[in-house]
């Protein structure tokens, strides 16, 4: 999956994978070229998830300071 395809996943599909890959990191059963590439992964959806909780926070943001 490329990083144009993590933009498309949404926040719980995201932190699905992310939760995936940091279990995978924490068992030490794989490679280091693979803990590389997951780490690459998992830093690239750990953005992602950040930035769809910032705009969920503006949007609960803008719906609350208009009451």
């Amino acid at each position: 999956m490329t990083a144009s395809e993590v933009k498309k996943m949404g926040f719980e599909e995201a932190l699905s994978e992310l939760e995936s890959i940091v279990n995978r990191l924490e068992s030490g059963q794989i490679t280091l070229e693979n803990a590389i590439d997951s780490y690459i992964r998992g830093d690239s959806l750990k953005k992602h998830c950040e930035k769809k909780l910032n705009e969920a926070k503006l949007k609960v943001e803008k719906i609350t300071a208009e009451k």
